[in-house]
């Protein structure tokens, strides 16, 4: 039982997870410090996320990830109580429905067969069946649709967020506010965190799981990474339709509709690139999104805008899918980055491997290697069909 001093640069879901299975990790025995930049979250990607579960996806890790992810959730007071309190994440697991004209049949299909295989609970949907299930849907143009059955669904993201960093500090975990400027190396190893005040916080093992602000961490150690803050909005609306039993429908446009409450949110891919875009909603997506939205389910031809809000994907250029384990050339520097939407999903098996990388030296749970660095040195993309 080796101890260590762990440094976690970026205390959102993904930092605080890995905070709270380390420090409950029964062979770690060491002192955890979380350095938050922003202790209040305003930016922060976990807080500003449409907080939904999926386990379709077209890559065997993403599924197994994410279905660790919806048994924590699950029983999730087994794990993340403290002092009694339990966290109550307001789990729906209405389901995802992936609708696909006859361009994208061949993709859906395909990705069936993979998730299947890994016993995702997922059925094809003929338009006519689509149609009896969710008559409010327009499937004229519709060729095939997927839908989970079990294990998907949204949540209280933000609360997620809150139940890691709660419990982490329960634990014994130290939160930091301060803003991590640099990583200060001595020969293939970090052995500090140099913080903007220029003081400078000593560890074992360093963390980088600092979201949309992780790559110019990594200027100086000999690896680009490739994962850049890209802008996403969430728009809420009312409307006097009726959509029962509505799961999260994702449009062949690319556009995202839920049920949230008595009203929806929806969202668009956006163009841009680079964090340096400022978080101010686009409201002009709206007035794209809103046309999609009347063709798709015609009761929203009547839709009034409520309020929206804009965060950032950390988005990996490269292929889309998380940059996890060990930086290529620094041998106690983990990375924890790349996630481009599935951040939240995953923080639960992320937390648990990178924990598992530090206190035992392998993946003993789940193989998180696909997703290494060693990937984008290679130039091998995983390449995830199922982006939203």
């Amino acid at each position: 039982m080796q101890k260590n001093q762990v440094i976690i640069i970026g205390g959102g879901a993904i930092g605080s997870a890995i905070a709270y299975f380390l420090a409950a990790h029964p062979r770690f025995k060491g002192k955890i410090t979380v350095i938050e930049r922003d202790p209040s979250y305003a930016q922060a990607s976990s807080a500003l996320s449409a907080s939904s579960i999926r386990q379709q996806f077209s890559t065997p890790v993403n599924i197994a990830m994410s279905q660790f992810g919806i048994r924590f959730l699950r029983e999730l007071p087994q794990h993340l109580a403290v002092d009694g309190e339990t966290p109550d994440l307001a789990l729906t697991e209405n389901g995802y429905l992936y609708l696909a004209t006859a361009a994208g049949e061949r993709i859906l299909r395909d990705n069936h067969t993979i998730q299947k295989q890994h016993g995702v609970d997922v059925a094809l949907l003929e338009p006519a069946a689509l149609q009896a299930r969710f008559p409010w849907l327009d499937t004229a143009d519709l060729a095939l649709a997927s839908l989970g059955l079990s294990g998907e669904g949204w949540f209280d993201g933000y609360g997620l967020l809150m139940a890691f960093r709660r419990k982490a500090r329960s634990l014994g975990v130290q939160y930091v506010a301060a803003q991590a400027s640099s990583l200060v190396r001595r020969g293939n190893k970090v052995s500090a965190v140099r913080l903007d005040d220029g003081s400078e916080l000593a560890c074992d093992w360093a963390v980088n799981a600092a979201g949309a602000w992780a790559r110019p961490l990594l200027a100086d150690t000999g690896f680009d990474l490739p994962v850049y803050g890209r802008k996403r909005c969430v728009f809420v609306f009312s409307s006097p339709a009726q959509t029962p039993g509505c799961p999260l429908v994702i449009d062949p446009s690319g556009l995202w509709f839920r049920a949230e409450g008595a009203y929806w949110i929806c969202g668009l891919p956006p163009p841009q690139d680079g964090n340096d875009l400022p978080l101010e909603v686009d409201y002009e997506l709206f007035d794209l999104a809103w046309p999609v939205l009347a063709q798709r389910v015609p009761g929203f031809e009547a839709i009034r805008m409520q309020r929206a809000w804009a965060g950032y994907y950390e988005y990996n250029s490269f292929d889309q899918n998380a940059i996890l384990g060990p930086h290529p050339l620094l041998s106690n520097l983990l990375l924890a980055n790349g996630f481009s939407g599935h951040g939240l999903q995953q923080s639960p098996a992320v937390g648990r491997g990178l924990a598992e990388w530090i206190a035992d030296g392998a993946y003993t749970s789940l193989d998180l290697s696909p997703l290494s660095a060693q990937r984008l040195l290679d130039k091998r993309p995983l390449l995830e069909k199922n982006i939203i």
